[in-house]
Order: C-alpha cells, then sequence, then structure tokens
C-alpha cells in the first residue's frame, strides 16, 4: 500500500515557523558597516564578560556579527567560506537611498554629457547660402 507518514508535518504550525525565521536572522550590511566604524568596533571587540553569551562575549566575529566560544572555533571561522564571503559582500558597501531610487527607475539623469552631444544641441544644422527647397512635383 505503500508509505504512510508524509515529512515536513509541522509546516503549518506557526510558532514553529517564526521561531525558525527569527533564529536564522542576521544583522544587515548595511548594520554591520556602521559596526565596522572605530569607536563602535573597539566597543564589540572589548565587551565586558557577560555569561549569557557564547564564549561570554569574548570571541566576536565583527563583519559577521557572531559570537564564538573559544578561540579555536573563531579561527576556524575566520578560514571558513562563509566569512570569506561576507567579507567581499561588505567590499561593495552599505545601500543607499539613492540607490534604492535608480534600481526602482526613480532616478534623473544629471551627469556629464559628451563634447558631441553639446554641439549637437546647441549648433543647428547650416544651411547653405545657395539652397534652394525644390517643390514638389504635382502628378495628376
Amino acid at each position: 500500500m505503500g508509505r504512510v507518514g508524509h515529512k515536513r508535518q509541522h509546516k503549518n504550525i506557526r510558532d514553529l515557523s517564526r521561531k525558525y525565521r527569527t533564529r536564522k536572522r542576521t544583522r544587515d550590511l548595511d548594520q554591520i558597516h556602521e559596526d565596522l566604524k572605530p569607536l563602535a568596533s573597539h566597543k564589540l571587540l572589548n565587551q565586558a564578560v557577560d555569561p549569557d553569551l557564547p564564549g561570554c562575549g569574548q570571541h566576536y566575529c565583527l563583519e559577521c556579527s557572531r559570537y564564538f566560544i573559544d578561540q579555536k572555533s573563531l579561527g576556524d571561522h575566520l578560514r571558513s567560506k562563509q566569512h570569506r564571503r561576507r567579507l567581499k559582500d561588505l567590499k561593495d558597501g552599505p545601500y543607499t537611498q539613492k540607490d534604492a531610487e535608480i534600481a526602482a527607475g526613480l532616478s534623473t539623469d544629471n551627469g556629464q554629457r559628451s563634447a558631441a552631444a553639446l554641439e549637437r544641441i546647441s549648433k543647428p544644422e547650416e544651411v547653405p547660402a545657395d539652397f534652394k527647397p525644390q517643390e514638389p512635383e504635382l502628378i495628376y
């Protein structure tokens, strides 16, 4: 008759889905850029001992905003692919409101125009002195 049970039986339970969704949430790149500023980074790297955090809050990765249990696990993380991807993402710089408007197509083009385009706009086409417009031939 086949299998009776199905996997993922808890998919519509609201509390479980919210719990896992918020647990996986990490800080956004623009928030991490704020953390990388000298004053904020000094504060995060030299935190007081907090028994509620992993490793009492003493082993922290600024770029990924994660706490680690000991120095060895932090070192392993610094060599990991996740950390290298995060470093690559942080090189681009934080998104701004201007970037969002450009992506949505709401920007205006007030940039520099090329010299050829300026010449075409400023000079109308010159008409030779001996030019006479031709009259159209009427065909009946």
